[in-house]
């Protein structure tokens, strides 16, 4: 079949005006970025780029007083706080640069509804820790996959109780059996 200028239509393309993705396949890259630029969120603007960078630092300085408490020990021989140590004080030169640089950048989206799903996931997330050492890693991990996949990715049930079971599965034969990691667990 031949399109009406004669030519055969290029695979994935359709003859019928409006059909969508096949539309957006005759567009050429500009037009995709303008219409994309058209579509995306409105950026959060200067003081919210300001209050994350804030956010990240303070974060960062709890860090780097709970690896001081845990203790550095020296390059030759570390303790337990060197790592979170380096890891804080880079987030911090970070939330320096995001304070300077990042308060003009378009980049970033608005906080909306959506934002508090971040918010339950790190809800969530401080759920498994404070269970884990009581009840074991099993039923927490259990619990935190299947509402990251249910209520936060918005998977089916079935594909959300499913994959639940296999993902802590996995992590049970990986890191308690094959790498026996002493992590608590039930069995």
């Amino acid at each position: 079949m031949t399109s009406p200028s004669g030519d055969a239509p290029r695979p994935g393309s359709s003859t019928a005006a409006g059909t969508g993705v096949a539309d957006e396949l005759d567009l050429t890259p500009e037009q995709l970025a303008a219409q994309w630029e058209e579509e995306k969120p409105p950026a959060a603007g200067p003081l919210a780029n300001l209050g994350a960078a804030v956010v990240v630092a303070l974060l960062a300085i709890g860090g780097i007083v709970g690896a001081v408490q845990l203790g550095i020990g020296s390059p030759e021989k570390p303790q337990p706080g060197m790592w979170p140590l380096i890891i804080s004080v880079v987030m911090l030169v970070l939330a320096g640069a995001l304070a300077a640089f990042g308060r003009g950048a378009t980049d970033t989206e608005k906080f909306s509804g959506s934002s508090w799903l971040v918010l339950a996931g790190l809800a969530t997330l401080v759920g498994l820790v404070a269970l884990l050492p009581v009840i074991g890693f099993e039923i927490p991990s259990l619990l935190l996959t299947f509402v990251w996949l249910k209520f936060l990715g918005k998977e089916t049930w079935r594909t959300s109780v499913l994959l639940s079971f296999i993902i802590v599965a996995a992590f049970y034969l990986i890191f308690v059996t094959a790498l026996g990691v002493p992590l608590p667990h039930l069995f």
